[in-house]
């Protein structure tokens, strides 16, 4: 497809794409949310994951680093005991101007910048240097508030600073930091903000329903427990942590609240640069000598009144005067400071700022600091800070292990289908009544595949089987059938699948009687989590008997998957008439790896796009040995391997060697072969040996791909985009398109997609799509053009038609030969106002309103934001919902976006 495809097929026939943070299958479990259009929830699922899996990793630096800082001067004092405190004595502590005259006498020669001191008892003075040339921050000294003992500097002092350095800019430039780290701001608002979303309940106003779960749950609800409702406690300081970022890292946001406030700073002039150093340059002036700052604190202390902290910075010139900036005993936080400038020499006051004398605009922008650290709040304020900043890598985990949990059940999902057919098809008139009809509602895949490893069980067993999704079925065509199993997942609380909101709202609209004769069994999803366990279960449980149907046996609750709930299903289906050799030991719950890879050679390597503004598009071509066959629509798992480059690069660093024999799997490799199919493990590398490094490895998760060939064309044909990140090129992409050498023998899987299949017959097709999208749809247009049929309609985007016309000869051929009789090429960037797939769609109203009349099947397939979201809001706006909703139904509506 367009990238390497890190999701599986989100949009199909019967069902769609649920977020990574909500409590996917087998609970079913998505939260209610408060109504809105489809796209725009989806729009919000993708910005939750992929925020998280993008800029998550870098958000975990900035969590664990503001956890250091918002006790760093804590741990600075257990690291320096009797520095920065020591035993307060009887007698006064030294005055400022006695703290210069004990550092100067320890022999400390640096012109000093400022000298803080505090009123609580067996405080430290502190003491600061002018900085050297070329350096950002001057030396700081403590001395003994009583003896006058210089007491040196605080050790770990250099590691915080690198720790703040890394917090606000990520060891960056300090301009270009701060942008990266606005960005990040606004990505972890972003996640707060859509995690609130997708995760909001049906009652809002039940706080046990924001703030609690069970801690005895496990697998995927307890996670999702941790991952939602611990992100609901930590919502609001991270909403106060991403504000305040946003404040300090954007000019343009801090100027204009400082002008809302009243405080609009003078714009930022750049320092002048300095000439450069000649023999023939004037002396530099002599450093001012210390002021005497006797007469200054005695006039401080007579106009400050009771007062906690201060410090004096020394006038830059003489006859300057020396500037106090105070914090008063009473202060509402650290940074409600107060300011006056006095003459050291005559005692003149000749300015005073005091903090309660400021306007409220300005006493709110100096609590931005103490909000963002937690101190505006005391030391609760700080515990809640560094609670929030450490749940950073909880977040990260618990998302990706949600991410991976539901990559994996699409996998398995998908596996079952190849295994048992997408579904027997419903039995013909005059024998449905003796057909068993296995029905589902599913979202997240865990109902559709227990009910086609059932039916298959029930089919081995003897007994005519038919499955259907209920977005197929309406109540009215369950009469056709004697027995009906269903297998139904919930959602939030106890809503039903999208697949099967069509059917119930058509159950609810049945009388009484209406569905008499009727037998079915029912199994019900759920995870006892939630309010209302297996609540569409019981809701579908109860609207079939309103209707008149009879229950084969009491309804079958499963809590999460529970092996023994499902035992317990295949035990009583074995009760069931004709069914008394039905298999037991059939692994309903099996998510385990599907059929294993095989080895196709590269032979063909070719971008199709050159001197593109996107990324480089490659047609590739790889062949194999064994015997094999697909059919269009279908998809490919591609076993990527890091480049040779990126293996060697990590072996130099963890100090092992690549030839080492190891096994892997139980296979014998070598430790460089191991590397290249794993997830290379993060810094510090210690292991003992190669094979204690192989025996830690994870394997890379495969890469799926559309097929964009057919087997009679001799090859296996894929359309991939050169993806290119910060680190270099993405990892299949780059090892596809530029690493892997012609010849190499790549680890691919084929997976069926039948929900993207071919259309069975000579019906109209509407083929729409974007960039790499065009794999899909080429080889469906192959196979149409195979067997002859010519009503064929492609609509197809790219940015540019000078480079971005793909595949025109082949394109051109199928147009002269007559079975493309309608081609719709838009191309976003060839000027003027931006046009894309769905505005060309829209425009084309008419057009497509007849192609639909006429029993046309919709293809679509590319990217899944903005061209397949604006696609499907389109088709709703041209043809309604209803209508749209019978295509899906119909199976008329196939989808591959990604």
């Amino acid at each position: 497809m367009a990238s390497e495809r890190t999701l599986s097929t989100a949009s199909t026939t019967t069902e769609t794409a649920i977020p990574v943070s909500d409590p996917a299958a087998p609970s079913g479990g998505r939260r209610w949310r408060p109504p809105a259009l489809p796209t725009l929830r989806q729009a919000w699922f993708q910005v939750h994951w992929f925020i998280g899996i993008t800029a998550g990793t870098v958000l975990v630096v900035i969590g664990l680093t503001g956890a250091l800082l918002a006790f760093h001067e804590e741990i600075l004092d257990v690291m320096n005991p009797g520095v920065r405190h020591v035993a307060p004595a009887a007698g006064p502590m030294l005055t400022p101007q006695q703290t210069v005259e004990a550092v100067l006498r320890a022999g400390r020669s640096e012109r000093i910048s400022s000298v803080a001191v505090q009123a609580e008892p067996g405080t430290s003075a502190r003491v600061t240097f002018v900085p050297r040339p070329g350096e950002r921050r001057g030396d700081v000294v403590y001395v003994h508030p009583y003896s006058g003992q210089v007491l040196g500097e605080l050790q770990g002092h250099g590691f915080f600073e690198w720790i703040e350095s890394l917090h606000r800019w990520l060891l960056l430039p300090r301009e270009p930091g701060r942008v990266v780290l606005g960005v990040l701001a606004i990505c972890l608002l972003g996640l707060s903000l859509s995690g609130l979303y997708l995760r909001w309940p049906r009652n809002p106003l039940r706080w046990r329903t924001w703030l609690t779960f069970d801690p005895a749950l496990k697998g995927r609800s307890f996670l999702w427990g941790l991952h939602s409702v611990l992100g609901t406690w930590a919502l609001v300081m991270y909403v106060a942590l991403t504000a305040t970022g946003i404040y300090w890292c954007f000019d343009v946001v801090r100027d204009t609240v400082d002008g809302w406030a009243g405080q609009k700073r003078p714009p930022r002039v750049a320092a002048p640069a300095k000439p450069p150093a000649s023999a023939n340059a004037e002396p530099k002036a002599p450093e001012p000598a210390p002021p005497d700052l006797a007469r200054t604190w005695a006039v401080f202390q007579q106009q400050a009144g009771d007062w906690a902290e201060a410090s004096l910075r020394m006038p830059a010139k003489a006859g300057q005067p020396v500037q106090v900036t105070w914090l008063d005993a009473k202060a509402p936080h650290e940074r409600a400071r107060s300011r006056m400038s006095i003459d050291p020499a005559t005692g003149k006051l000749s300015a005073v700022d005091r903090y309660a004398d400021r306007s409220l605009g300005a006493r709110a922008l100096s609590t931005i600091y103490p909000v963002h650290m937690g101190t505006y709040f005391g030391l609760p304020g700080r515990v809640a800070m560094m609670l929030a900043s450490l749940g950073l890598p909880l977040f990260a985990v618990t998302g990706w292990m949600l991410y991976l949990d539901r990559r994996r059940q699409r996998r398995a999902t998908e596996a079952a289908r190849a295994a048992h057919g997408q579904g027997v098809p419903t039995a013909v008139a005059g024998t449905a009544a003796e057909t068993l009809l296995v029905a589902y509602a599913s979202q997240a895949g865990q109902a559709e595949r227990i009910a086609l490893q059932s039916a298959a069980a029930l089919q081995q067993a003897g007994l005519r089987v038919a499955v259907q999704s209920l977005a197929q079925l309406t109540p009215a065509a369950l009469r056709a059938h004697r027995r009906v199993l269903l297998v139904a997942s919930s959602f939030g609380e106890g809503e039903p699948p999208d697949s099967a909101r069509r059917f119930t709202r058509l159950l609810e609209q049945q009388g009484a009687g209406t569905l008499a004769g009727l037998h079915y069994g029912l199994l019900a999803l759920g995870d006892r989590n939630y309010a209302r366990f297996c609540g569409y279960g019981h809701a579908l449980d109860e609207g079939l008997r309103h209707a008149g149907a009879a229950p084969l046996f009491p309804l079958i609750e499963v809590d999460n998957g529970d092996a023994a709930a499902l035992a317990r299903w295949m035990q009583t289906l074995a009760t069931l008439e004709g069914a008394e050799h039905l298999a037991l030991d059939t692994p309903l719950a099996d998510t385990g790896p599907g059929q294993p890879c095989t080895p196709w050679r590269l032979t063909h390597r070719e971008c199709l796009n050159p001197g593109s503004e996107g990324g480089p598009l490659f047609e590739l071509a790889l062949t194999t040995d064994a015997p094999a066959t697909w059919h269009p629509g279908a998809l490919v798992e591609v076993q990527a391997q890091h480049a040779a480059e990126a293996v060697d690069a990590w072996l130099a660093a963890a100090g092992l060697a690549g030839t080492d024999a190891v096994h892997l799997a139980g296979q014998p490799c070598t430790l460089a072969e191991a590397l290249a199919q794993s997830v290379l493990p993060v810094p510090p590398l210690h292991f003992a040996d190669a094979q204690a490094c192989a025996d830690a490895l994870v394997p890379l998760a495969p890469r799926t791909y559309s097929v964009a060939s057919l087997p009679q064309d001799g090859a296996l044909q894929l359309l991939v985009r050169q993806e290119r990140h910060a680190g270099g090129l993405g990892l299949a992409s780059g090892w596809l398109t530029a690493h892997a050498p012609l010849g190499t023998l790549v680890p691919m899987r084929l997976v069926a997609n039948p929900r993207f299949d071919a259309a069975t017959g000579d019906v109209p097709c509407l083929f729409i799509g974007n960039g790499s999208g065009l794999a899909g749809l080429r080889a469906h247009l192959r196979a149409r053009v195979q067997a002859g049929h010519r009503r064929n309609w492609l609509l197809f985007g790219e940015r540019h038609s000078a480079h971005d016309t793909l595949c025109a000869t082949e394109i051109a051929g199928w147009q002269a030969n007559g079975f493309l009789p309608r081609l719709d090429r838009v191309f976003s960037r060839d000027g003027g106002e931006h046009r894309y797939v769905q505005d060309r769609l829209r425009a084309a109203a008419g057009e497509l309103r007849a192609c639909v009349a006429d029993g046309a099947i919709l293809y679509v397939c590319g990217s899944a934001q903005g061209m397949g979201s604006g696609v499907d809001a389109v088709l709703a706006e041209v043809l309604g919902a209803e209508v749209l909703d019978a295509l899906i139904a119909d199976g008329r509506y196939r989808r591959d976006v990604y």
